[in-house]
């Protein structure tokens, strides 16, 4: 990236203030892409544990797979997943809050006795499963926002801040070049100025 100038105080003062924000910046986006990227594994080993804990669960109840037969379909379904946002890092991010079901009534007196322990079970299978969703997202949006900040660092580090600093480098060079040529013309014109004069007594005398 080319970083546009002119040989002039305007704009060294304009591209020095341009390099102290990215200086002074450059230490926070680093701080922030450190916080993102261990908030993106924390989230990732979450989602996994979850889904770990769901397939432990799924093997736990195993025994009761005969039984689902005799299970009503429908009988228990998901109206509404309620969801948190949450900052993490300054990032806004997804937090689950609360599940909410629609149990149909039936009758405890003509269906099984484990009707009650399915319902709850299923509960608690639906919200390792959402709750691993959620947390999957998470770690989606923080990554993304992580690659991001990464862009703007190496941006920063690698590309504006040694820009600047060139330019201003090649602006001071020109302005003190600009000085010097006009002090050296400023003493030839000075010492022109004393020969001519010095030529004009004599010709007086």
């Amino acid at each position: 990236m080319a970083i546009k100038f002119q040989y002039n105080k305007t704009s060294l003062n304009t591209i020095s203030k341009q390099l102290k924000m990215r200086k002074n910046a450059l230490p926070t986006l680093k701080n922030k892409e450190s916080a993102l990227r261990i908030s993106v594994i924390a989230a990732k080993a979450k989602s996994e544990k979850l889904i770990a804990d769901l397939e432990d669960a799924l093997r736990r109840y195993d025994y009761l797979a005969a039984l689902w037969n005799e299970f009503e379909p429908g009988l228990i379904s998901i109206t509404d997943v309620e969801l948190d946002t949450v900052k993490v890092a300054g990032v806004k991010t997804p937090e689950l809050r609360e599940i909410h079901y629609e149990i149909r009534e039936f009758n405890a007196f003509a269906k099984p006795a484990w009707y009650a322990d399915g319902v709850a079970i299923l509960k608690e299978l639906s919200r390792l499963g959402i709750e691993s969703e959620v947390y999957l997202e998470k770690s989606r949006i923080l990554d993304y926002q992580r690659k991001k900040t990464t862009q703007k660092v190496n941006l920063y580090e690698k590309v504006q801040i040694p820009g600047y600093q060139e330019a201003i480098r090649k602006i001071k060079r020109y302005m003190e070049d600009e000085e010097n040529l006009s002090k050296a013309a400023s003493k030839i014109v000075k010492s022109r100025h004393a020969a001519e004069e010095a030529e004009e007594e004599q010709n007086n005398d």
